[in-house]
């Protein structure tokens, strides 16, 4: 018994060494960058039988190996939307790329480099649907979107004032929804749409008339302007030498879905 219970006690100090600093258990950090990115979305930031693959996670390699880190090298991290300023201010990760919007409320906690991609506001319909060409057509027509998005209640609110809105806690499920046929619509960032399109093998399509602008930056610690630079750098190679619009066409294959040619590529500035 006594033999148990001094067992169980080092099991707790190595979990608490764990908890305090990684190195001490086996898994350590030393070396390597920390990259925070969804899990969950398609096309974007996806992690998939240990892997992880999109357009945010391709955008994240491309710059940490300019940064001189190896793929073998970087860290991934889950970065949930509510939890996104906290990772940074709490030096959890080195940057985060997870379709994380440029906002002035944002950059008063945190600052950012980019843009590597501008998103507009869009709707998924089902491919066999005729009547849905924008979000003015959507009174009397049921759109979902993700628990505490504002993406339905702008559409509500500027365009269709008669829509049911409907609300999921993740696009999955919305998507699951418009396949079964109980909404007729899904609205978010056409990329993250045009993931879930890709994911669907034709049985869902972006409409394709985006509506907002949203700038996609990398959030990093505040006050880090020479590493926002560095950031900045990488992005504006990545696009000049045409990884950036591949990594689009792969991430959206299956889809007729282009970037708004209006704002991308982008000039990556931001915290310079």
């Amino acid at each position: 018994m006594k033999q148990h219970i001094i067992t169980r006690a080092l099991a707790a100090a190595c979990a608490l060494a764990c908890a305090v600093s990684l190195a001490g258990c086996g898994a350590s950090e030393e070396g390597k960058i920390r990259i925070g990115i969804k899990f969950d979305q398609p096309g974007l930031g996806f992690k998939k039988s240990g892997t992880y693959v999109g357009f945010d996670v391709d955008v994240a390699t491309y710059i940490a190996e300019e940064l001189g880190y190896t793929r073998d090298e970087i860290v991934w991290k889950e970065a949930p939307s509510a939890q996104r300023e906290a990772m940074l201010q709490n030096g959890d990760v080195d940057m985060i790329i997870a379709t994380y919007s440029i906002t002035d409320s944002r950059k008063a906690v945190v600052d950012f480099a980019g843009p590597y991609f501008v998103a507009g506001q869009d709707l998924l319909v089902r491919d066999d649907e005729t009547e849905i060409d924008g979000p003015e057509d959507l009174n009397g027509k049921r759109l979902c979107s993700v628990t505490g998005s504002t993406s339905a209640v702008t559409v509500k609110e500027k365009f269709a004032d008669e829509v049911q809105l409907m609300e999921q806690p993740g696009y999955a499920e919305c998507a699951t929804a418009l396949f079964s046929g109980i909404v007729d619509a899904v609205t978010t960032d056409d990329i993250i749409l045009a993931g879930l399109a890709s994911a669907a093998r034709g049985q869902l399509k972006v409409v394709g008339k985006p509506f907002t602008q949203e700038y996609y930056g990398v959030g990093i610690k505040k006050g880090r302007s020479d590493f926002a630079a560095q950031i900045n750098d990488a992005i504006e190679k990545m696009i000049e030498d045409g990884s950036w619009e591949r990594a689009i066409e792969v991430n959206t294959a299956g889809t007729d879905y282009s970037p708004n040619p209006d704002y991308n590529p982008p000039t990556p500035t931001e915290g310079e």
